[in-house]
Protein backbone atom coordinates (compact mmCIF):
# COMPACT_ATOMS: atom_id res chain seq x y z
CA UNK A 1 0.00 0.00 0.00
CA UNK A 2 1.40 3.39 -0.69
CA UNK A 3 1.63 6.06 1.85
CA UNK A 4 1.15 9.52 1.53
CA UNK A 5 2.15 12.33 3.51
CA UNK A 6 -0.47 15.51 4.39
CA UNK A 7 2.10 17.66 2.36
CA UNK A 8 2.39 15.58 -0.33
CA UNK A 9 -1.92 14.86 -0.49
CA UNK A 10 -2.05 18.78 -0.85
CA UNK A 11 0.49 18.81 -3.68
CA UNK A 12 -1.58 15.99 -5.27
CA UNK A 13 -5.19 17.64 -5.31
CA UNK A 14 -3.50 20.83 -6.68
CA UNK A 15 -1.56 18.95 -9.27
CA UNK A 16 -3.65 16.21 -10.37
CA UNK A 17 -5.91 15.98 -13.44
CA UNK A 18 -8.13 13.54 -12.46
CA UNK A 19 -9.22 14.15 -8.27
CA UNK A 20 -8.52 11.04 -6.32
CA UNK A 21 -11.41 9.74 -4.10
CA UNK A 22 -11.22 10.61 -0.82
CA UNK A 23 -12.53 8.03 1.47
CA UNK A 24 -12.63 9.30 5.45
CA UNK A 25 -13.11 6.32 7.09
CA UNK A 26 -13.96 7.18 10.91
CA UNK A 27 -17.02 7.46 12.63
CA UNK A 28 -19.77 9.69 11.03
CA UNK A 29 -19.60 12.16 14.56
CA UNK A 30 -15.68 12.52 13.65
CA UNK A 31 -16.51 13.46 10.14
CA UNK A 32 -18.87 15.39 11.61
CA UNK A 33 -16.29 17.33 13.79
CA UNK A 34 -13.67 18.08 11.29
CA UNK A 35 -13.25 16.91 7.84
CA UNK A 36 -10.61 17.22 4.47
CA UNK A 37 -12.76 19.54 1.84
CA UNK A 38 -14.62 16.90 -0.38
CA UNK A 39 -13.65 13.37 1.49
CA UNK A 40 -16.73 11.28 1.65
CA UNK A 41 -17.75 9.38 4.59
CA UNK A 42 -17.67 5.85 4.62
CA UNK A 43 -16.91 4.26 8.03
CA UNK A 44 -14.34 1.58 8.28
CA UNK A 45 -16.65 -1.13 9.68
CA UNK A 46 -19.15 -0.47 6.52
CA UNK A 47 -16.47 -0.50 4.04
CA UNK A 48 -17.13 -4.30 3.03
CA UNK A 49 -21.24 -3.39 2.13
CA UNK A 50 -20.34 -0.20 0.68
CA UNK A 51 -17.56 -1.52 -1.65
CA UNK A 52 -20.04 -0.18 -4.71
CA UNK A 53 -19.83 3.21 -3.81
CA UNK A 54 -15.62 3.05 -4.35
CA UNK A 55 -15.05 3.72 -8.14
CA UNK A 56 -12.71 0.92 -8.73
CA UNK A 57 -10.81 2.93 -11.18
CA UNK A 58 -10.20 5.97 -9.23
CA UNK A 59 -7.29 6.72 -7.22
CA UNK A 60 -8.79 6.21 -3.76
CA UNK A 61 -7.23 7.87 -1.03
CA UNK A 62 -7.81 6.59 2.48
CA UNK A 63 -8.43 9.43 5.92
CA UNK A 64 -8.45 8.38 9.44
CA UNK A 65 -7.58 10.34 12.84
CA UNK A 66 -4.19 9.67 12.71
CA UNK A 67 -3.74 7.06 9.84
CA UNK A 68 -4.03 3.43 11.29
CA UNK A 69 -7.61 3.16 10.30
CA UNK A 70 -7.14 4.39 6.89
CA UNK A 71 -4.43 1.79 6.38
CA UNK A 72 -6.43 -0.99 7.07
CA UNK A 73 -8.79 0.00 4.89
CA UNK A 74 -6.43 0.82 2.33
CA UNK A 75 -5.44 -2.77 2.87
CA UNK A 76 -8.34 -4.51 1.92
CA UNK A 77 -9.45 -2.43 -0.56
CA UNK A 78 -6.38 -3.57 -2.16
CA UNK A 79 -7.14 -7.27 -1.83
CA UNK A 80 -10.14 -6.86 -3.60
CA UNK A 81 -9.16 -5.54 -6.37
CA UNK A 82 -8.09 -1.89 -6.15
CA UNK A 83 -5.27 -0.99 -8.26
CA UNK A 84 -4.77 2.67 -6.81
CA UNK A 85 -4.97 2.86 -3.05
CA UNK A 86 -2.92 5.60 -1.12
CA UNK A 87 -3.18 5.73 2.85
CA UNK A 88 -2.84 9.41 4.45
CA UNK A 89 0.02 9.25 7.06
CA UNK A 90 -0.79 10.91 10.38
CA UNK A 91 -4.68 11.26 9.03
CA UNK A 92 -6.92 14.33 9.57
CA UNK A 93 -4.66 15.20 12.36
CA UNK A 94 -1.49 15.60 10.33
CA UNK A 95 -3.90 17.54 7.87
CA UNK A 96 -4.89 20.01 10.22
CA UNK A 97 -1.23 20.74 11.81
CA UNK A 98 0.28 20.80 8.43
CA UNK A 99 -2.12 21.98 5.91
CA UNK A 100 -4.75 23.30 6.80
CA UNK A 101 -5.60 24.61 10.12
CA UNK A 102 -8.92 25.72 10.09
CA UNK A 103 -9.54 22.41 10.57
CA UNK A 104 -10.15 21.25 14.33
CA UNK A 105 -8.30 18.38 15.90
CA UNK A 106 -9.24 16.63 18.67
Amino acid sequence: MRQMTADELHSYLHSAELAPLLIDVREPHEYAYCRIEGSVNIPMNSVPSRLSEIDQAATVVTICHHGMRSAAVADFLQQHGYPEVINLQGGVDAWSRLVDPSVPHY
